[in-house]
C-alpha cells in the first residue's frame, strides 16, 4: 500500500460521497436499505465511514443511485478497494482505537484537552508503558509492549524531521496531569522535561488549567479536535471511551466543542506561563 493511502480516510471520503450522492437522488437511508434488503443501520455506518466499504456495496449503491458515469464508478471502486486495505497500525493487532490512529495520521491540526494524563503524542515511552498498565489492569506485558509501540510510532507525526510532520498541535491540560505521580518521580521528571522541550517547537502549543481557576468547562469531560488538509473532510470531534469511541462531525456540535476549546484556552495559563510551572513541579519531582 502507498504511503499516501490512509484506509481509514478513505471510508470517511467514499462514505461522504455515496450520502451525497443518495441525497441527489432524494432517498432516504432507510428506502436504500428496503432496496437492497439490508438494515439501515448498514447505510449509516456505510455513510460516515465507521464500516468497511465492500465494492459489492459500492455496485449496488451505485445502481440504486442510477450512477451511469463509469469514470464515477471507477473511482469510487477504487476508493473501496483502498478502504479495505491495511495502515501500518494493523501490523500490531487488534487496537481498539485503530479509526481513531487512520485519522490522526492525516490529521494536519489537532486541538486536545485532556485531565488525567500525557496526551499519547506527546508521552514518554516509560510514562506510556506506565499509563497503559495503569488504565489496562488486565493486560499481559506483551499487550502493554504493543500498546506502547503503537504510541511511539504515532509520535513521527510531531518529529521535527518528518516529512508528514502534522502541521500544528494544541494542548490544554489540567494541572492534575503534572502531578499526578505516574510510573515513578524520576518517570515523571523526565516527562515534564520532554513536555517543556516540546512546548519550545513553534508548532506545538501547551497550556495548563491551574487548579487556582476553580471550575472549568474541560471538567465535564477530554475531547480531541481534528483537522484535516482537504476540503472535503469535514473537523472531527474524538472522545474516547471504555468499551466505545465517539466522533461527531455534524457542523453545529463542530462548532460547540470549538467554541469549548476556546474557553478553555482562556481559562488557561498562557504558554510562558504553563512552562513556568511545568519547570516547577517537573523539579520537584527531581527532588
Amino acid at each position: 500500500m502507498s504511503a499516501s493511502v490512509n484506509p481509514t480516510v478513505r471510508r470517511r471520503r467514499l462514505g461522504a460521497e455515496l450520502r451525497r450522492l443518495r441525497e441527489l437522488k432524494g432517498m432516504t437511508a432507510e428506502e436504500v436499505a428496503g432496496r437492497l434488503m439490508v438494515s439501515q443501520s448498514k447505510i449509516s455506518r456505510l455513510e460516515n465511514g465507521r464500516r468497511s466499504i465492500s465494492q459489492r456495496d459500492v455496485r449496488d449503491l451505485c445502481d440504486v443511485y442510477e450512477v451511469a458515469d463509469e469514470r464515477v464508478r471507477a473511482g469510487l471502486m477504487e476508493m473501496a478497494r483502498e478502504s479495505r486495505q491495511r495502515g501500518w497500525w494493523h501490523e500490531f493487532g487488534d487496537i481498539p482505537y485503530s479509526v481513531y490512529i487512520g485519522l490522526e495520521a492525516e490529521a494536519s491540526s489537532i486541538r486536545a484537552y485532556e485531565s488525567s494524563f500525557v496526551p499519547g503524542l506527546l508521552q514518554t515511552r516509560e510514562y506510556a508503558a506506565a499509563v497503559v498498565a495503569g488504565t489496562f489492569p488486565d493486560y499481559d506485558a506483551q499487550a502493554v509492549q504493543r500498546r506502547v509501540e503503537v504510541r511511539m510510532k504515532r509520535q513521527l507525526r510531531i518529529d521535527g524531521d518528518s516529512e508528514d510532520r502534522l502541521g500544528s498541535l494544541w494542548v490544554v491540560i489540567d494541572e492534575a496531569v503534572l502531578r499526578r505521580e505516574v510510573g515513578s518521580r524520576a518517570v515523571m521528571a523526565d516527562q515534564l522535561c520532554q513536555l517543556l522541550a516540546l512546548s519550545e517547537r513553534p508548532y506545538i502549543n501547551l497550556q495548563v488549567i491551574p487548579f487556582s481557576h476553580g471550575a472549568h468547562p474541560g471538567m465535564s469531560g477530554t475531547f480531541s479536535l481534528m483537522e484535516f488538509p482537504e476540503s472535503a473532510d469535514s473537523t472531527v470531534v474524538y472522545f474516547e471511551g471504555v468499551t466505545s469511541d465517539l466522533y461527531l462531525e455534524k457542523e453545529a456540535d463542530v462548532r460547540r466543542y470549538t467554541n469549548l476549546y476556546d474557553h478553555l484556552r482562556a481559562a488557561a495559563l498562557s504558554v510562558a506561563d504553563s512552562r513556568s510551572l511545568m519547570h516547577t513541579i517537573a523539579e520537584g519531582f527531581k527532588q
